[in-house]
């Protein structure tokens, strides 16, 4: 796997932050945020796409892209593949992003009709496509397979990776790149937020009783996936394991999220991993320290853990990471693998107070040595979209 992020640009340096509780929100840098009535974010730090790719590479590619690409060779490296040409052709790129490349189009309005220019940059479309990510892998590795991208807002990623994780189980592909990324830091996105009267001034705080909204963040989270028996026949270094995936539909409100439906996602997803409830020892939440995410997510959580909910570890890293919207669930699924892999629970930092309503275990403020064998990754979305990834620690 791969990551970049407000907490490290690459596995090892992200998950020091995890396990330390050390959060990556700071002052956005980059946009002038004068006349915004929030000034926080959780950007990507020191990342410089020259030492990526050569301009001409620059010139096509957005920051979510860019985002996507280095995180995928990240996963692609440290899977020791060797593409042959029938493997390429037996490969899918799978990828998730709500926004897709609004850097871009931001730039792009900017000159049509702040500066009155008549005309706008020749690669404008090729960089603002939601699937530019995806199909600027397929081409630097020369992979032929089944390629596209789910955008299902704060989803997307989860909803790529269930569904690279289905396409591999059932045959259709050999192997699978998979994830998700977001580069929402540009002026006008970010006014869109501001109207939406959700984002913290100081910091997230999810569960907390002095949570005021989320933190917005930046990044990408990228795996590559292929059966068990194959990844043990190679000799491959196997993270983890994907166990079960669950989707639902809230059919209830643009924004405002559902109890009920949050739990389905989730019971989809134990029931297709073939466990019991009682088995999951850890969730990372989707956990956004919003007003309304936090209570409403745990009492889906109570709903289908029932007296297991009190037993049951849960962290949001949001509260490190930021909320990366369709790269989130990519995130979150390199920090929930992380966990399992070295038996140590990430936090979920800036507690302060228990919330009433909020009174699960939420691992306040300090990592937590324990080993879990399965784990789940919520994600929740505007449109009442969610998607869950169901874990296995090897």
């Amino acid at each position: 796997m791969g990551v970049i992020s407000a907490c490290g640009n690459d596995v090892a340096h992200f998950w020091d932050a995890m396990s330390h509780g050390r959060a990556g929100i700071g002052p956005i840098a980059g946009v002038n945020t004068e006349t915004l009535r929030f000034k926080n974010g959780a950007e990507v730090k020191g990342f410089d796409p020259a030492a990526h790719f050569v301009g001409s590479q620059i010139d096509l590619l957005d920051r979510f892209a860019q985002f996507a690409l280095v995180a995928a060779r990240q996963a692609i490296a440290g899977s020791g593949i060797e593409f042959t040409p029938e493997l390429k052709r037996r490969t899918a790129v799978i990828t998730g992003t709500s926004a897709g490349g609004q850097g871009s189009q931001d730039a792009g309005f900017v000159d049509l009709y702040r500066n009155g220019r008549d005309r706008m940059h020749p690669f404008s479309i090729a960089r603002t496509m939601s699937n530019a990510g995806a199909s600027h892998i397929t081409m630097e590795h020369g992979i032929t397979g089944p390629a596209f991208t789910t955008s299902t807002a704060c989803s997307s990623s989860n909803h790529a990776i269930g569904q690279a994780f289905w396409m591999v189980r059932n045959g259709q592909c050999d192997l699978a790149i998979t994830g998700g990324s977001e580069a929402p830091f540009n002026y006008g996105f970010l006014k869109g937020w501001e109207a939406m009267r959700v984002v913290a001034q100081d910091t997230c705080r999810p569960f907390c009783k002095q949570r005021s909204g989320l933190i917005l963040g930046e990044g990408a989270g990228m795996f590559v996936l292929e059966p068990m028996e194959h990844a043990r026949a190679r000799g491959a270094n196997i993270l983890g394991e994907i166990v079960g995936f669950g989707m639902s539909s809230d059919a209830n409100h643009i924004t405002a999220p559902s109890a009920e439906g949050a739990a389905a996602a989730m019971r989809a997803a134990i029931e297709e991993a073939d466990i019991s409830a009682e088995a999951i020892g850890y969730i990372n939440a989707h956990g956004t320290g919003t007003a309304a995410n936090d209570p409403t997510e745990t009492r889906a959580i109570h709903s289908v853990f029932g007296d297991h909910a009190k037993r049951v570890a849960i962290s949001s890293t949001k509260s490190m990471h930021g909320h990366a919207l369709g790269g989130a669930g990519a995130i979150e699924a390199v920090a929930t693998v992380l966990a399992l892999q070295h038996s140590v629970l990430p936090p979920t930092a800036n507690f302060i107070d228990a919330d009433a309503e909020c009174d699960l275990e939420y691992v306040p403020n300090d990592a937590r040595k324990v080993s879990v064998e399965y784990a789940l990754s919520n994600s929740f979305a505007f449109g009442g979209l969610n998607a869950v990834l169901a874990f296995r620690a090897l």
